[in-house]
């Protein structure tokens, strides 16, 4: 997968996972574009880690689990890191 789509896929995939978790989560675009980013690549490496597979083709149902899924677990972090600084 070249380096636009996956900056496509991670765009995409943090939007779905804020569109996925209750509340309101803080950042706009480019927020959602690094964490997706990130989560992305956190899937990837949990999917090769524990399913001995990861992000290899763009339009796998495997790999866009793998990056919204990666992209819930950095959202959740991103969201605790927030509500901490905000106290």
């Amino acid at each position: 997968m070249g380096f636009f789509a996956f900056l496509i896929l991670g765009l995409i995939a943090g939007a779905i996972a804020k569109a996925i978790l209750p509340g309101r989560q803080g950042g706009g675009w480019i927020i959602t574009l690094v964490l997706g980013v990130v989560g992305a690549i956190l899937g990837g490496l949990i999917g090769g880690a524990i399913f001995g597979t990861g992000l290899q083709e763009f339009f796998s149902l495997t790999t866009w689990l793998l990056a919204i899924g990666g992209s819930i677990i950095v959202l959740l972090i991103y969201g605790m890191i927030t509500k901490r600084s905000h106290r």
